[in-house]
């Protein structure tokens, strides 16, 4: 199939407006899949991303759970990593100053055992030159209420973000949970509470069992389960969380080719986080952002913008396989 002609022959606009954040394109790493970026410096075009979402910090260094912490399953991966990380001052002073030289926005994703360290780490961010916003995982257990995960409970994600809202200016993107009934309802307290923009989804609470040895595959019995089995669940959840907040929404959940991408800049979202396709392919997040200029060339679009959001739920047809089959983006 021919491309329609783009006004001017120019090419097409990819960046959007993210809440407060502006980036050059929709596309961003995943955290706690792209390390701390250095890793990725000699298999992926860092300088191409639209934000870099650095691995989960903690107050303190944390060393994980033992392994085997990774499984793979069927169309995904099972992790039990246990958040490990070098802590908030080790990340600041021998991690950050790499980042800033990629010029591209940087968010940290942080986490707590309680509503204290949540805000402890953002006072100790909030002074740190470079940083676009934080992004905050409320997948984490409350030591203080026996161990109920924040994000399950609306009220318990509110007290997180308001105690960080109140300790820093930057940008906050709180990062929801799929491990609910009604992620809707999380996302509202969320957004009410001070959050800027919202992503989701976390891993979906799973685990693997190995009929030989009659034991789990993981150290830890459970884990997060990621990669393309989840994409249809991580749409859904999007598609209810942008029709229940004014505030943009990031999208993660098997993101793997440039079509799953748009998939979610389809039901709303305003950008798309990269995960587990990172470890089978580095170089995939450039391979998305071209795959994007290529649809958008072929749909005759100038803006990524004017793509968003746009999709129809009036009248459904049957899905035109074959006309689509010959476009490669």
């Amino acid at each position: 199939m021919e491309p329609n002609p783009s006004p001017a022959n120019t090419a097409p606009d990819l960046s959007v407006q993210l809440g407060p954040l502006r980036l050059k394109n929709p596309v961003m790493t995943a955290s706690g899949t792209f390390g701390y970026g250095k890793e990725y410096a000699d298999l992926a075009d860092l300088a191409r991303l639209g934000a870099v979402v650095v691995k989960g910090v903690s107050l303190e260094p944390r060393a994980g759970n033992p392994p085997p912490r990774i499984v793979e399953t069927a169309a995904g991966m099972l992790n039990a990593i246990g958040l490990e990380n070098v802590g908030v001052r080790n990340f600041l002073s021998a991690k950050l100053p790499f980042l800033l030289d990629l010029g591209v926005p940087v968010i940290v994703n942080i986490f707590g055992n309680t509503v204290e360290e949540y805000a402890e780490l953002a006072a100790r961010l909030d002074g740190a030159p470079g940083l676009a916003a934080l992004e905050i995982n409320v997948s984490c257990p409350n030591v203080k209420k026996g161990g109920m995960v924040f994000g399950t409970d609306p009220a318990m994600t509110a007290k997180v973000v308001e105690a960080v809202r109140r300790k820093t200016s930057l940008p906050l993107i709180t990062k929801l949970t799929p491990n609910v009934t009604a992620i809707a309802e999380i996302a509202r307290a969320a957004e009410g509470a001070g959050s800027d923009i919202l992503s989701c989804i976390n891993t979906v609470a799973a685990m693997a069992v190995d009929v030989f040895s009659r034991r789990p595959r993981l150290a830890n019995v459970s884990g997060g389960l990621s990669g393309p089995a989840v994409k249809p669940i991580a749409l859904r959840c999007v598609y209810e969380v942008i029709r229940a907040v004014q505030c943009p929404v990031v999208g993660i959940g098997g993101i793997a080719t440039a079509t799953d991408a748009l998939e979610f800049l389809l039901v709303g979202a305003r950008a798309v986080q990269v995960g587990t396709a990172n470890f089978v392919n580095p170089g995939v997040t450039g391979e998305i952002i071209d795959g994007m200029k290529r649809f958008l060339e072929v749909e005759g679009l100038s803006s990524i913008s004017d793509f968003i959001g746009t999709l129809d739920t009036g009248c459904l047809f049957p899905f035109a396989e074959d006309a689509c089959s010959t476009i490669e983006i």
